[in-house]
């Protein structure tokens, strides 16, 4: 039985243990985008550690046949919902694919690399949610390539009201091992943050685009 509590925790812990993710309430670092965040995710890092490594596949097989049950493809969101969509399509036994940022330029240009025979059922696999942004933009090019998108599956979610919103918006179904919540509370309870940051943390999830600004 797919027991959620659980695994959200053992995610927080792996996270934490390997510094995939790191928290710096009074220390925050700066995104890509602009924001300041007291937090810093690179889910890549869990490919060096092979325990970790399987344990986050087989939960991630696990997630997809308990959310959307029997699917054709897998496909993994560029770059690095790659490697963990391939591992995944292994572990179910499925074909794969995955969906590039934008077309290449050159050879075939494709947006959507890997054998494409539309119609059939595709889970999506990222490592990842923020804003949910770059997911739907694969959601779209796999839709628009004539492929029926079941869902997504991602390690981790920041848990954002937007993100939620994007995805209500796509029409997209989506699910993660762990979240920001989950994650918090373990590293409280485990010491990995102080008790008096925890409403600092808390505060910045509901609106990370203005916070420490």
């Amino acid at each position: 039985m797919y027991n959620k509590s659980e695994i959200e925790e053992k995610i927080a812990e792996f996270l934490l243990q390997i510094k995939a993710i790191k928290l710096q309430p009074t220390a925050p670092f700066t995104w890509a985008s602009g924001w300041k965040s007291p937090i810093y995710c690179d889910n890549r890092i869990t490919l060096s550690h092979p325990s970790i490594r399987t344990y986050i596949r087989q939960k991630l097989a696990e997630l997809v046949q308990e959310e959307y049950g029997s699917c054709s493809v897998v496909a993994g969101v560029a770059t690095a919902g790659i490697p963990q969509g391939a591992l995944v399509a292994q572990d179910l036994g499925l074909p794969f694919i995955y969906v590039r940022s934008k077309a290449k330029e050159h050879g075939t240009q494709s947006l959507i690399e890997g054998e494409i025979n539309p119609g059939q059922r595709v889970v999506v696999v990222e490592d990842l949610i923020s804003t949910g942004k770059s997911s739907i933009q694969a959601v779209h090019a796999l839709r628009e390539a004539g492929y029926e998108v079941a869902g997504l599956v991602a390690i981790f979610s920041y848990g954002f009201d937007i993100a939620t919103e994007n995805f209500a918006e796509a029409k997209c179904r989506f699910a993660t091992l762990s979240n920001y919540s989950a994650l918090i509370e373990y590293a409280a309870e485990h010491n990995f943050i102080q008790k008096n940051d925890i409403e600092l943390l808390s505060d910045w999830r509901k609106n990370p685009a203005t916070w420490g600004q």
